[in-house]
């Protein structure tokens, strides 16, 4: 666990740029207001995640899973961003799924490139041994 509050604090960048797309162009906002907004998140990530344990630890879990997190978030009484993160996690799954897909379609061919790599080098082994063998034979008939 963190030893300081900063600590817990999530980085200024990542706040700036989330402000920023929140709000309208030509609008500011100050560094105080930035820093209480970048607190009060760092307090909601924390509450949250507390109460997603609390749900895994009611199912003997020590893993927190996305059921946990959409439990969690209707508990806080934030049920209007439900729908939205079931729609966005089924997105990431979708996409991870494809990711995992691709990756099997790209072994399988590599393997098989490398099987026929594998194929090729034994029939040129075996046309190495057939000339090496003619040799020898003419050599001997030559004897």
């Amino acid at each position: 666990m963190a030893e300081r509050p900063e600590d817990l604090n999530l980085p200024n960048a990542v706040i700036t740029r989330i402000i920023k797309e929140a709000l309208p162009d030509g609008v500011n906002i100050s560094k105080e207001a930035r820093s209480a907004i970048s607190r009060a998140a760092s307090v909601f990530v924390l509450y949250a995640t507390s109460c997603a344990n609390n749900f895994a630890m009611k199912g003997k879990r020590k893993t927190l899973n996305a059921g946990d997190v959409l439990s969690a978030m209707e508990e806080m009484e934030f049920q209007r961003f439900v729908a939205p993160l079931k729609e966005s996690l089924e997105v990431y799954r979708r996409e991870q799924k494809g990711k995992k897909e691709a990756r099997k379609d790209k072994d399988k061919k590599t393997d098989s490139e490398e099987q026929d790599k594998s194929r090729e080098e034994e029939n040129d082994d075996d046309d190495e041994r057939m000339e090496e063998e003619e040799q020898n034979e003419e050599e001997e008939v030559d004897n």
